[in-house]
């Protein structure tokens, strides 16, 4: 556990430097009650894009948000391109991480890895963003041929004094409780009062995600853009 949270430490030095945004969520849900910080990066250059984010739940386990650590996951990915007119863009993803299910228990997320392609569309100001993703999705010792649908987006309104954006994955994974496939979304409203900082909410809205009922999970947060 100790290597792993060593590891991804790591991950947010190197990157550190380049991140985008770094986030802080309240999750005031039912049974919830827990603090989770973000990491985020999107970096667009002449060969593709680089994308990737660093959770950390505190107090998802019970303990308490004082005891640390309950929960680390991280996810990047890689989108090619070879010239200015290509519309399409192969893309590699990696997922993974660890959780604590009880004091001192620890249990691995899986590790996924996905390949495919992505669409994106955009205004010509940009403040409108959308991008599509079909994504061949292998899960280790679990899933061989599985697949995942990704839509990504974000909207900038009242001149950038509100951004809307987010994301909803739909995708195939054998579960022990109900249907092999699982939803889950996370749109985000955020005010920005200057260019830094923003305040606003999440809404974590799944289907068979947690458990196999339908769950909606709210948060608090706030933001500082680099």
């Amino acid at each position: 556990m100790k290597k792993v949270l060593l590891a991804i430490a790591f991950v947010a030095f190197v990157f550190g430097v380049n991140a985008q945004n770094v986030q802080l969520h309240y999750d005031f849900g039912d049974g919830r009650k827990m603090l989770t910080s973000t990491v985020e990066m999107f970096r667009p250059d002449a060969y593709g894009s680089t994308f990737f984010f660093i959770d950390m739940d505190y107090g998802a386990d019970g303990t308490g948000i004082d005891n640390g650590i309950s929960l680390a996951y991280w996810e990047i990915a890689r989108a090619f391109k070879w010239n200015e007119t290509q519309k399409f863009m192969p893309r590699v993803e990696y997922n993974g991480g660890t959780m604590s299910v009880a004091p001192g228990v620890w249990v691995p997320i899986e590790n996924c890895w996905l390949a495919g392609v992505e669409r994106t569309w955009a205004s010509a100001d940009f403040s409108k963003i959308l991008t599509l993703q079909a994504n061949y999705k292998y899960i280790k010792d679990k899933e061989d041929a599985a697949f995942q649908l990704t839509a990504v987006w974000t909207v900038q309104m009242a001149e950038g004094k509100f951004t809307f954006t987010g994301f909803a994955d739909f995708w195939k994974e054998e579960m022990y409780w109900g249907t092999d496939y699982r939803f889950l979304t996370e749109p985000q409203l955020w005010y920005n009062p200057c260019k830094n900082f923003s305040f606003g909410t999440e809404i974590e809205l799944s289907n068979n995600f947690v458990g196999d009922e339908f769950a909606v999970k709210p948060t608090l947060a706030v933001k500082y853009t680099f």
